[in-house]
């Protein structure tokens, strides 16, 4: 398994704040609907296709912990994406850096 490029929830909150960075989360929608990450685009791991998004800005990619999100990432490096990143720890991650989550 080749390394997986990955940054933490903070860097990513300053990115989206920045508005230079697309949010994807892989969870699957029930995982969403319970609590997700404000403006974060779903699109469930199970049904996940690079086709069903623009790839003009930087993509963060997001789970429940990091596992899923990086298989997704490795994926999409293989295919040849650039500048996408996997947010480590997830969404567990980002609620104990303190950011705020949507129910």
């Amino acid at each position: 398994m080749s390394r997986v490029p990955e940054i933490d929830a903070a860097t990513t909150a300053s990115w989206l704040e920045a508005g230079s960075t697309l949010l994807v989360d892989v969870r699957e929608p029930h995982e969403h609907a319970r609590e997700h990450i404000g403006g974060a685009s779903l699109m469930p791991m199970s049904r996940f296709s690079p086709a069903d998004f623009a790839w003009d800005q930087r993509i963060v990619v997001h789970c429940a912990t990091g596992m899923r999100s990086a298989q997704v990432v490795q994926f999409l490096a293989a295919q040849g994406y650039a500048d996408v990143h996997n947010m480590s720890g997830g969404i567990m991650g980002w609620k104990q850096a303190g950011l705020a989550t949507s129910a």
